[in-house]
């Protein structure tokens, strides 16, 4: 059906289908619709209704994986799956759009790709497909191609409309960057919620006329353009952003993503500091609060301890995809054939740039070779999830796989490693087996 997500069945199921036992997926569909209500709002609801106390605590934080590579989009579906559990794809613009990203899907194309693999996997738990970081600036091209703002505004626009053409249902809008600011200098508070509100008000108009089903929104950022890591300013963005949106009669936003002390190369939350946030965002604007960079982190049981509703993995799983191919490299070397996948990917990592996003302050400048051993081995580590799909890297990757299949199932082999880290996610959020007792 046309404005159907990937891997929910349309509304117009015939009647003797709904006479049957409904799936989870199935049944937060019937549910959304009968309430008015976006997938993922019905989703937030349903933990609201399950909340630990009378604070409202939220005790389950819902997975977002961002889809860095078919592998991890694969692996995912089989870890949801097995935990019988929702899960949330979070897709950069980076990642996929218009353009094809860094994945070569576009927001069709990769909502196509999922719905074939919930069909070849049978799958019945909610999937739901989400925008992350949707801004101006906000993707690498406009920055490299120096766009002014309106350009990247309206390139925004653009791909926002796409991924609601396409089936998403969550889209993360963050307006926090402003190039025209001086270097350390925050986009001011009331800007942000203009554009935060300009940006809903346009995707809302768009959803409208397209007759889509309500689809719903994830506001903030835990990054520095809008200095929102201060709790004060935090507060003050949530009660300026609600009457603001109130007052154009928008839809709250469900998600709020705060700054809970999470770096990607850091491994520390503070679960402090995120009860304190969670607690506002359900006050202040209704929604949940939302963490960023989970992939490093070594406690995660603190996340539905702390009450936080949703995190988003990334880099992490593709670090866990290239440490499984690079344990297949060591089985190659001691099978004394070459397929010169380190090498290429390599080569790649260094030749797309990507790596300088990375570099500490203190790094500003130097070339790749000139930083020290164990940094360009995590550059390369981290920036391995933008080159999957480069030529070469494929290529080699391939050969790779044909020199260690005779000892090894390769795919299998690096899909069961990615499937084992997503799977600790879903355990450690208190997921396993919530689809079927929602």
């Amino acid at each position: 059906m046309p404005g159907a997500p990937a891997g929910f069945p349309s509304i117009a199921t015939p009647a003797v289908a709904m006479t049957d036992t409904l799936s989870p997926a199935e049944t937060l569909m019937r549910e959304a619709r009968a309430a008015g209500s976006s997938l993922t709002g019905r989703l937030v609801d349903g933990l609201l209704e399950r909340a630990s106390d009378d604070e409202g605590r939220i005790r389950h934080t819902l997975l977002a994986v961002c889809p860095n590579s078919e592998t991890v989009t694969r692996a995912a579906l089989e870890a949801a799956r097995e935990a019988r559990a929702p899960l949330l794809y979070a897709a950069t613009l980076n990642q996929v759009d218009r353009d094809g990203g860094y994945t070569g899907w576009t927001p069709a194309t990769f909502a196509s790709f999922v719905e074939e693999e919930i069909d070849r996997l049978g799958l019945d738990v909610p999937v739901i497909l989400c925008l992350d970081h949707g801004g101006p600036w906000k993707k690498d091209a406009h920055v490299e191609n120096d766009l002014a703002y309106e350009a990247s505004l309206k390139e925004v626009q653009a791909s926002i409309r796409a991924c609601i053409d396409a089936g998403y249902d969550l889209l993360h809008l963050d307006p926090t960057v402003d190039l025209r600011l001086p270097p350390g200098q925050p986009v001011p508070i009331e800007d942000i919620v203009e554009r935060t509100v300009k940006l809903l008000g346009n995707a809302e108009t768009y959803r409208k006329a397209q007759d889509k089903p309500p689809i719903a929104y994830e506001v903030g950022t835990e990054e520095s353009g809008g200095e929102l890591q201060s709790e004060d300013r935090f507060c003050e963005f949530l009660q300026l952003l609600a009457s603001a949106i109130d007052r154009e009669n928008l839809p709250r936003p469900r998600f709020v993503v705060g700054d809970v002390g999470t770096r990607l190369d850091t491994s520390h939350v503070n679960g402090v500091r995120a009860d304190r946030l969670a607690s506002e965002a359900r006050q202040q604007i209704g929604a949940l609060l939302k963490g960023h960079y989970t992939d490093a982190v070594d406690d995660l049981a603190v996340y539905p301890l702390a009450g936080i509703g949703g995190a988003n993995v990334g880099p992490g799983l593709s670090a866990a995809e290239f440490n499984a191919l690079s344990d297949l490299i060591d089985l190659e070397n001691r099978l004394d054939a070459t397929s010169g996948f380190a090498d290429a990917l390599r080569t790649a990592v260094v030749d797309s740039g990507r790596w300088r996003k990375w570099l500490r302050p203190e790094e500003a400048g130097l070339a790749f070779d000139d930083l020290p051993d164990d940094r360009r081995q995590w550059l390369i580590h981290t920036g391995s999830r933008y080159v999957w799909t480069e030529a070469e890297v494929a290529v080699s990757r391939r050969r790779l796989y044909d020199n260690v299949r005779p000892y090894r199932d390769p795919e299998a082999f690096v899909h069961w490693r990615v499937r084992s880290e997503i799977l600790r996610y879903f355990h450690a959020f208190n997921l396993v087996g919530l689809a079927d007792r929602m």
